[in-house]
């Protein structure tokens, strides 16, 4: 099996698109539930800090309860929970009360597919290509829950750094002295920058969340990719910024999630990073 997609790069990236349908299906449950379980969590840990009895709840997790109906609470059944497919099959209702699904799911499952089918079209059957995978599955993850509740769980972000410096201490990938400094600089960078602003203006201008998703990517990619992401995130959440101003679908002093952005970047970096920092040397660095 291991020579079929080794020599036919199309048949990989099929397979491993239909594999990103499965992944995204199950990224779902993660965006979904994981912000729920830490709340849960949060709750139990001020109880106890305060010495109260903590609220007794139904058991909560990426397994339980089974995927069901938020309005009628009818259960999914497994035929309704086949990526994208069941999604067109119900016409985006639940087959019980008809109420409506939301567009985010087939949406997320597609990304992944795609993202999937683009990272085996890059790296092909290589020792890289899993790990790039589930780098690539955690970055989505986080996107999306960044975006829904201005939060990038620590649960995500560590396990990701850490993660990164294990790949690249045991494949040699990125020399693993640059990850290093790539994960330390990566949050110092942003660490500094929310303390410069802190002091100059009284408010907190991003998470530590930010902090760590920086490292997680200079952990996987090396130091010498974070200044084009930095340059890269910062560019686009600009862009979106004064694009949801202009259109009145944000206040100026609303806050902006930035891990998305950073999140895009460092994927890009990932697959083009150092073909762009080679370009811009060759045009403009005589």
């Amino acid at each position: 099996m291991a020579e079929v997609f080794a020599s036919n790069v199309l048949f990989l990236v099929l397979t491993t698109s239909l594999f990103g349908l499965l992944v995204g299906s199950f990224l779902n449950v993660v965006i979904h539930r994981l912000p729920k379980m830490l709340e849960q969590a949060w709750q139990a840990e001020c109880a106890s800090y305060l010495g109260q009895e903590a609220a007794s709840t139904p058991a909560y997790n990426l397994l339980t309860p089974p995927s069901h109906c938020p309005s009628c609470r009818q259960l999914v059944k497994p035929w309704q929970n086949i990526p994208v497919l069941s999604y067109l099959l119900l016409r985006g209702r639940c087959q019980g009360c008809q109420s409506p699904i939301s567009l985010r799911y087939p949406a997320v499952e597609v990304i992944c597919a795609l993202l999937f089918a683009m990272i085996a079209w890059r790296f092909g059957w290589s020792v890289q290509m899993p790990a790039y995978l589930a780098f690539t599955a955690v970055l989505l993850a986080l996107t999306f829950i960044d975006a829904d509740t201005q939060l990038l769980p620590d649960t995500l972000t560590l396990p990701l750094m850490w993660g990164g410096l294990l790949f690249n201490l045991l494949t040699a990938t990125v020399p693993l002295a640059d990850a290093l400094i790539g994960a330390m600089a990566g949050y110092l960078s942003l660490w500094l920058v929310y303390w410069l602003f802190k002091l100059a203006t009284g408010k907190e201008g991003m998470g530590y969340g930010d902090f760590k998703l920086l490292a997680a990517l200079g952990a996987w990619l090396g130091w010498s990719m974070l200044p084009l992401i930095i340059l890269l995130s910062s560019l686009v959440g600009a862009v979106v910024g004064i694009v949801l101003i202009l259109l009145a679908r944000m206040g100026r002093g609303q806050p902006l999630p930035f891990g998305p952005y950073l999140a895009a970047a460092g994927w890009l970096a990932l697959l083009w990073g150092h073909d762009i920092v080679s370009w811009y040397l060759n045009s403009y660095g005589h």
